[in-house]
């Protein structure tokens, strides 16, 4: 336990909220860090280690890390509304938390900010969200994480709920479209326009099962079911029945060592691997499903089994004696400019790193679930 926690001291010592140490990509960019969904993992992370401490530095450096990212009159450094990308969204729910603890106007200013993307945001002709303006009519997976949970935490406390319709029905899209009925799982992408170099021209799907892409989406159900009222029972009850049946959908699919491979369906492949970044949120997901009573109480077995196996494969000493967290794929996406295809082959391709905060706050994460219920090793 205490092992753990000297590593996330190690990494918050080493940062500044100008450069994070687990934001690698702005590392190797050799870029500031300002608003992004990195930060906001880890930070939202760290929250948890308060919440479930009640030790005082993680609040401090949250609250000191989005403070200096937040000016006075709500507006952020590096966020502009206008770039409409659904990723930006993501850090904004540490901001619910802080403006609790800290009373901070400012926070609150930003959330309505944030929140004022949200309105903006284009749609496909069913009502889905873009993923971002330059990936017109496209739905990634990893969009429900960054963007719904924090949708509905504001629904929920500021907005009487009136869009709740809205949220639910973009997960009930997903299934629609982006479900493979015969494994459970979900592809990462879909583009309705079927323009795509990397979609099928048939179906407009991505064509693999990419593990990370599939935890943000494990996460994005139970996060979003965790902060709305769940007395607006039809559509809470058939979104938790979604992120039941999905979650035995991926247990097929867990290794012996506990974790998941980086292409979830495809374990024997070459060079296909076991990666930590999907394994952890997995982890999170069993052990906080069955908290909040969505799971049964056996599946948290899976859940430790998951924790313990990235503890025992991935977490390890270097020659003086600091931790790291490695196996984490940097990043994955469709598209852009390096034109990524969605093959096998490019999923496996990617660069694979120590302590980025996509991989360490899932671990966080689970780390804190672990210790809620009691099943961390004296």
């Amino acid at each position: 336990m205490d092992r753990i926690e000297k590593y996330i001291e190690e990494l918050m010592e080493k940062s500044t909220p100008d450069r994070p140490i687990w934001n690698i990509e702005k590392i190797l960019q050799g870029a500031k860090s300002t608003w992004n969904y990195i930060d906001g993992c880890m930070i939202k992370a760290i929250l948890e280690m308060y919440v479930i401490t009640k030790n005082e530095k993680y609040f401090q450096f949250a609250d000191a890390f989005i403070d200096a990212k937040v000016r006075e009159d709500g507006t952020i450094e590096g966020y502009d509304v206008k770039e409409l990308n659904i990723d930006n969204v993501n850090a904004g729910k540490t901001l619910f938390e802080l403006y609790d603890l800290t009373g901070k106007e400012k926070y609150r200013k930003a959330i309505d900010l944030i929140y004022s993307q949200i309105q903006l945001m284009p749609r496909t002709n069913e009502g889905s969200f873009w993923h971002k303006n330059i990936y017109p009519n496209q739905v990634w997976l990893d969009g429900l994480y960054m963007c719904q949970p924090f949708y509905m935490e504001y629904e929920t406390r500021f907005n009487d709920n009136k869009n709740y319709d809205d949220i639910y029905n973009q997960f009930f899209l997903v299934v629609k479209n982006m479900r493979d009925e015969r494994t459970g799982l979900y592809y990462h992408a879909f583009d309705y326009s079927r323009e795509m170099f990397w979609c099928d021209k048939v179906t407009g799907l991505s064509s693999n099962y990419w593990l990370r892409a599939l935890g943000w989406y494990a996460m994005a159900m139970l996060d979003t079911l965790d902060k709305a009222d769940s007395s607006v029972s039809e559509p809470y009850e058939k979104l938790k029945k979604i992120f039941v049946d999905f979650m035995d959908a991926m247990l097929r699919y867990q290794d012996e060592s506990g974790m998941w491979y980086q292409v979830v369906n495809l374990g024997g492949m070459d060079r296909n691997y076991l990666e930590t970044s999907g394994s952890s949120i997995m982890a999170y997901a069993l052990l906080k499903g069955v908290r909040l009573g969505f799971l049964p109480e056996s599946y948290a077995e899976y859940g430790k089994k998951a924790f313990d196996g990235i503890c025992k494969n991935k977490l390890s000493s270097d020659e003086n004696g600091e931790l790291h967290l490695d196996g984490i794929c940097l990043v994955a996406g469709l598209g852009g400019k390096d034109k990524r295809d969605g093959t096998y082959g490019y999923y496996i391709s990617e660069p694979i790193v120590k302590d980025d905060a996509k991989g360490v706050g899932p671990f966080l994460l689970a780390y804190t679930e672990m210790r809620r219920a009691g099943l961390l090793e004296a």
